[in-house]
């Protein structure tokens, strides 16, 4: 999760997130390089007093910063382009879990299970023990498979909410009347903290998202006793 004076982004705990990572360093190197040669030539321009009458009226010139900014935009298109399509990519999900946002708490529904769904509320303040994190820790966690492909079918019950998770990298709309659809796989076991991502009222900064991560045999022991309870 991130800490106070954090810069960057989040650890990847999804490959997904480990592809959006890569191309942020991709692309802050392009821009970097590009600022670097503005720079230069703002620099140059200002405290020289000589001019260069061949570069006044040169066609070899107006073709190279024609071709190479299209270039760079490509360089920059391919890479985004696959990482979209991979992100709208669901297949064959081994989990399907249900989120429904409210004012202001989430609710799952595990649908691959017949009656295994609850309801998830942000812990008070004063109810938090040593060790635990304010604002971002709720009463039940949405547990989840490591490395198995978990497919999240997201809405809402009264307004605007968004499920948004960085280190997963997911990010998506709760829409009343509206399913929307996002898919991700936990590479490592772990808890993963997110928040509603959509000014949804007065309340909005408290319905926190907590995923926690587990082995497959330990998922297995905690919905078996799940639907026991229920």
């Amino acid at each position: 999760m991130a800490h106070p004076l954090q810069l960057g982004f989040q650890d990847a705990a999804s490959p997904v997130m480990e592809e959006l990572l890569h191309f942020h360093d991709h692309a802050l190197m392009i821009v970097f390089l590009i600022s670097t040669l503005v720079l230069y030539i703002i620099v140059a321009m200002v405290s020289t007093k000589l001019t260069n009458k061949y570069l006044l009226d040169s066609q070899e010139i107006e073709i190279i910063w024609t071709i190479l900014p299209a270039a760079i935009l490509i360089l920059i298109a391919l890479p985004s382009l696959r990482i979209l399509y991979m992100m709208d990519e669901v297949n064959n999900p081994h989990l399907t879990i249900k989120a429904m946002g409210h004012q202001w708490y989430w609710s799952y529904e595990y649908t691959d299970f017949e009656e295994l769904g609850f309801d998830s509320y942000m812990i008070p303040t004063q109810d938090l023990t040593p060790g635990q994190f304010r604002l971002l820790e709720a009463d039940h966690r949405m547990v989840i498979p490591v490395e198995s492909p978990v497919r999240m079918l997201i809405s809402a019950e009264d307004v605007l909410h968004s499920w948004a998770v960085p280190a997963l990298g997911v990010k998506m709309d709760a829409v009343p009347g509206r399913l929307n659809q996002a898919a991700f796989s936990a590479s490592h076991p772990g808890i993963f903290y997110g928040q509603c991502s959509e000014i949804c009222g007065a309340n909005h900064s408290f319905m926190p998202i907590v995923v926690e991560a587990v082995p497959l045999s330990h998922f297995e022991n905690w919905s078996s006793l799940m639907l026991q309870d229920s």
